[in-house]
């Protein structure tokens, strides 16, 4: 093939109408499930309400054609980069996608340089989509600014860091901020549930039975990432059995492993190691000091390292005695310097004094009571964001966004307490964790 055929080739392929792009139907198979069902319209699109429900502002840009270009700000999976091929679809326009992770100068000023011929012979623009726009640095990022100021490009950047802080000012100011936000259980069940009946895209052919509370699982595990979700499905689809009629029903077990969650795992060697802390752990519980000193010489004279010893009366002040009295945790410390400072034999004293204070105290598990009961929201509810009133507002675009809008300073109030301040997010108002015992 001659030099001459190549370049035409190259060119038809540069100025090709953009649905011509898009890849061969012939090769959808081989594409992962969460980029087969990537919407292609708006109304397709599941999530982000507020800025691209009916009459809102980036919805009427698309659709109306009078963009100018975007940052697009918001937690992985939340749909940035289908929004971005939506918009070029939309337009018209050319889509030009580019990663700032492998991408310097030198390919930057290629795009903008093919940008600008595509637009001299053809009256287009082209729509730049820079994939985590924040791992540019200043310098790459000044390269844009020319042909964004001119039109040559609509440039939309993703990122799920602050745009406030990880893009140029200059190019913060030339473009509009749209804060997406994160997935909620409900639209990760809507989009598991168009995969399993799209028959063309999605899982429609084959018969995959999911309950509610199984797909309810996945989104939770999900926690707001639509491409999470769509490829936990994916799996757990293709690890299914099959039953009858050729059908894959899915298992607690199957969402397990498709899952994969990790497990914390423990040495189980060194049995009588771990028999001793027990004992002597439980006997400080039971307010047995004597039993204790008994388990800690043990311990201390078969050689065990002080410093674990130190380590274990240090997490027993706070999960057995906490609050009923705060100065356990002080105690337990004091000996764990003492037992770094000084070493064996003379840490036994320091040891032995923890371990008689802790034993004597008042006890109350109301401190890990109220932790796990915490932790129990914090990994099987929906992961919402912080609440604006509660977020700081360094920047004017976080005011603009409202952040921090509508706090209450605590020690403008009598008491001391906003109390009408709801400082928990909407989902998990009027939980409370910390239960004192009438010891405290």
């Amino acid at each position: 093939m001659s030099r001459r055929d190549k370049a035409a080739i190259l060119e038809q392929r540069l100025f090709e109408e953009p649905d011509a792009q898009q890849e061969p139907e012939a090769d959808i198979s081989t594409r992962p499930l969460a980029d087969r069902m990537r919407p292609l319209t708006l109304d397709e699109f599941v999530g982000q309400e507020k800025i691209i429900g009916p009459d809102r502002a980036l919805r009427k840009m698309i659709e109306e054609d009078r963009l100018q270009s975007l940052i697009f700000w918001g937690p992985p999976g939340s749909g940035k980069t289908t929004l971005a091929r939506i918009i070029a679809r939309r337009t018209r326009a050319r889509f030009t996608p580019f990663s700032a992770v492998i991408s310097g100068i030198r390919e930057v000023r290629q795009v903008m340089a093919e940008a600008e011929e595509f637009r001299r012979k053809t009256a287009r623009r082209t729509v730049v989509f820079i994939d985590e726009i924040h791992r540019f640095n200043r310098a790459q990022q000044d390269a844009f600014l020319p042909y964004v100021e001119s039109g040559t490009i609509i440039l939309i950047g993703a990122t799920t860091e602050n745009p406030s802080f990880e893009v140029n000012s200059a190019l913060l100011s030339r473009s509009k901020v749209f804060v997406l936000e994160m997935l909620t259980a409900e639209h990760l069940i809507a989009i598991m549930n168009r995969a399993l009946t799209d028959k063309e895209r999605g899982l429609g052919e084959e018969i995959i039975i999911a309950s509610d509370e199984q797909l309810r699982a996945i989104a939770v595990y999900a926690s707001g990432d639509a491409r999470v979700a769509l490829n936990t499905l994916e799996l757990a689809a293709s690890i299914a059995e099959t039953g009858e009629a050729g059908a894959r029903a899915f298992s607690d077990e199957t969402l397990r492993e498709a899952m994969q969650r990790a497990t914390l795992r423990y040495d189980k060697a060194g049995e009588e190691h771990f028999n001793l802390i027990s004992a002597f752990i439980k006997s400080i519980r039971n307010s047995d000091a004597d039993a204790a000193i008994y388990w800690l010489a043990r311990m201390l004279e078969a050689g065990e390292d002080p410093l674990f010893v130190a380590r274990r009366l240090v997490h027993h002040a706070s999960e057995d005695i906490g609050m009923a009295d705060p100065m356990a945790l002080v105690q337990a410390v004091a000996a764990m310097q003492s037992a770094h400072f000084i070493g064996m034999p003379e840490a036994r004293l320091a040891l032995t004094q923890a371990t008689i204070y802790l034993a004597l105290a008042p006890k109350s598990n109301a401190v890990i009571e109220a932790y796990f009961a915490a932790r129990k929201d914090a990994l099987e509810t929906e992961r919402e964001p912080v609440p604006l009133h509660l977020r700081n507002a360094p920047t004017s675009l976080m005011k603009q966004l409202g952040y921090g809008e509508g706090y209450k300073y605590a020690h403008d109030f009598e008491s001391g307490r906003a109390e009408d301040m709801e400082c928990l997010p909407e989902a998990l108002r009027g939980r409370h964790y910390y239960k004192p015992a009438s010891r405290e």
